[in-house]
């Protein structure tokens, strides 16, 4: 009897601990289970946190840049300009850059373009845009002289930088931030807006063989270096382009200069004009501008701001690239025309230079802004100068010979 109850008890004992086995695996698959669901509720909630977090994080970005505060916001602006509608390169430069503001803003702001006498006379596109009547002009700057004497230095100045020296000291020299110092009293942001290159002397319909011809002479010249040629005996006038021809065709002037063979020639002074003189002293690389009136510049968002600046940047060199490439096309165009191509007389161009340099001393004395302006331009001009000394001087006379 006990070795029988010893037995079943053994057996029910065996009997339990298997049952137990059995049930172990499926209670320890349960727990797993409800551990990968407590995980992945666990993962399902930080996601949504980090994501409601970075949606947070960059609503906060775009208000800051201006965006979010702009809700799609368009802007229509008008542009005029000192320049017949469409006029080879400088005309297409205000194009140019109202189409590349509008491609990449999306639309967002669009330029409206206007040729000079359109809206505002060509000469009076400083005072359009300063007063707001208009949000955007493209001009010179050496047609503000009557109101900011320095302002030539930032087109030409007889005997000045170039158009690649003069991008250099407007973009990594402090000549922005000093131009835009100057405009700024007057409600305006000027932007680079192209560059001629070095021009041409000029048009005449007199010989020129010494500084006495030049007494008596009328001569459209604007800027600094219509003062030196007042100096030198002449009398400068200014014209706009569009006027040109008929005045130097009917005897209103005797001479004019523009800017080179691919303008010259679109307004036809080859057909007016007896003697084409180089080199241009006066504009030796004429830069253009964008003035943006400073109310309207304010209300545009950041990234607006900063289509408008890319596009000018853009503007400016393409420019520069296109009067670079059909100043020699069309050169050699006149050239087998048969126009009298000549240089000025050695001793006109140190007379006109030493006129020059006066005019800037004398300018300098009266005129503590202008004396500002033209101390940063010629310090940076004389350190181009060393550097050019080794560089682009003895290059273009090796080269060249």
């Amino acid at each position: 009897m006990n070795r029988f109850n010893a037995s079943l008890a053994s057996a029910n004992v065996s009997h339990i601990d298997s049952s137990r086995g059995a049930a172990t695996p499926a209670i320890i698959l349960g727990l797993v289970a409800a551990l990968v669901v407590v995980f992945a509720l666990l993962v399902m909630e930080k996601s949504h946190n980090y994501i409601a977090n970075a949606d947070e994080e960059m609503h906060e970005a775009n208000e800051a840049n201006g965006l979010a505060a702009n809700n799609g916001e368009t802007f229509e602006w008008r542009m005029v300009t000192s320049w017949p509608k469409n006029f080879p390169g400088i005309g297409m430069g205000p194009e140019n850059f109202a189409e590349l503001v509008n491609e990449m803003s999306g639309g967002r702001l669009v330029i409206h373009v206007y040729g000079g006498g359109e809206i505002v006379p060509a000469l009076g596109v400083f005072d359009a845009v300063s007063t707001g009547a208009v949000e955007v002009g493209h001009t010179g700057g050496y047609y503000h002289i009557g109101k900011i004497p320095a302002s030539p230095f930032f087109t030409a100045v007889p005997f000045g930088m170039n158009a690649q020296e003069i991008n250099a000291w407007l973009h990594h020299g402090g000549g922005l931030e000093l131009w835009r110092e100057l405009y700024e009293p007057f409600n305006l942001i000027p932007f680079a807006g192209g560059n001629t290159g070095v021009q041409m002397g000029g048009w005449f319909n007199k010989e020129i063989n010494s500084l006495e011809d030049i007494r008596g002479l009328k001569m459209r010249i604007p800027g600094i270096a219509g003062e030196v040629f007042q100096r030198a005996g002449g009398t400068a006038v200014t014209i706009a382009g569009g006027e040109l021809y008929t005045s130097m065709q009917t005897g209103v002037i005797d001479a004019t200069e523009w800017v080179g063979p691919y303008n010259d020639r679109s307004f036809g002074f080859n057909e007016v004009g007896q003697y084409y003189y180089y080199p241009g002293w006066h504009e030796t690389g004429s830069n253009l501008e964008f003035d943006i009136n400073l109310d309207a510049w304010n209300r545009l968002p950041e990234d607006l701001q900063a289509i408008v600046e890319a596009a000018a940047r853009a503007v400016n060199q393409d420019m520069l690239d296109e009067y670079t490439a059909q100043n020699a096309i069309v050169l050699q165009e006149l050239i087998e025309d048969g126009v009298d191509i000549r240089p000025f007389p050695d001793e006109v161009i140190a007379e006109l230079k030493s006129i020059a340099m006066d005019f800037y001393a004398e300018e300098a004395e009266k005129d503590e802004t202008f004396a500002h302006v033209y101390q940063e331009y010629w310090a940076f001009f004389e350190k181009l100068q060393v550097w050019h000394a080794i560089s682009e001087v003895p290059l273009y006379l090796n080269r060249d010979n």
